[in-house]
């Protein structure tokens, strides 16, 4: 995910670019929702604080790969998250991410690149979902909030949504080869955060961090 601290930039091939919103909600409902009903006890929170339409940012904590099929699941419009690219190599995950509208993003050349295509995927009509810490923590926590998210948003007047995904992290612990299934996993959508109205860095730093307090506030409520 792009983040100050992991540069990063689109990969220069055709995967994942746009995505398909015909195909993403058939996927959602016909693969993703039902998996997660049965195999992880999943509870949703808060659709009711979903915008429908217009520009949206969903910032949410991060600590499984399968973190952005959940997020993407839960809101009733299409999201598109960044996804590193080696993800598009992987035979299972790769054509699910990619029906979920994921670009993949190349770490090493700035951050530019991957504001630039999060702010095309807006404009396309879906909503940008960004981890905010940019990559997964051992406990689902935002401890280290980077500002992509919040320059997107000064650039797009998006309003940020504050998403928390509980229980993840133990679905496909690391040294593992096969998530594990009944795993219980809560997601709660937290109420709408204005867009910054201006993009200097201490505005910026402002926002992050009150989007990392409501994702942290939520995830503190567990189960």
């Amino acid at each position: 995910m792009a983040n100050e601290t992991t540069p990063i930039t689109t990969k220069d091939n055709q995967k994942g670019k746009g995505g398909n919103h015909i195909l993403y909600m058939m996927f959602k409902w016909l693969v993703v929702r039902p998996l997660l009903y049965l195999f992880y006890q999943e509870r949703i929170y808060g659709t009711e604080n979903v915008p429908l339409t217009g520009n949206l940012i969903v910032v949410s904590n991060h600590a499984s790969d399968f973190d952005p099929l959940i997020v993407g699941s839960c809101m009733g419009r299409p999201v598109a998250f960044m996804a590193k690219e080696e993800l598009f190599e992987i035979p299972i995950i790769s054509p699910a991410i990619t029906a979920f509208g994921a670009y993949p993003v190349k770490r090493g050349a700035g951050d530019r690149a991957a504001i630039r295509s999060a702010i095309e995927s807006i404009n396309k009509g879906w909503a940008t979902g960004i981890f905010l810490q940019g990559t997964r923590t051992l406990d689902g926590k935002v401890t280290e909030p980077k500002l992509g998210a919040a320059m997107i948003a000064a650039k797009t007047q998006a309003p940020f949504l504050p998403v928390s995904i509980w229980g993840t992290e133990t679905i496909l612990p690391r040294g593992a080869k096969f998530p594990k299934l009944f795993q219980p996993v809560t997601v709660r959508i937290g109420e709408l955060i204005t867009a910054p109205e201006a993009s200097d860095r201490a505005t910026l730093e402002a926002y992050t961090q009150k989007c990392a307090d409501a994702i942290n506030a939520l995830h503190a409520l567990g189960r």
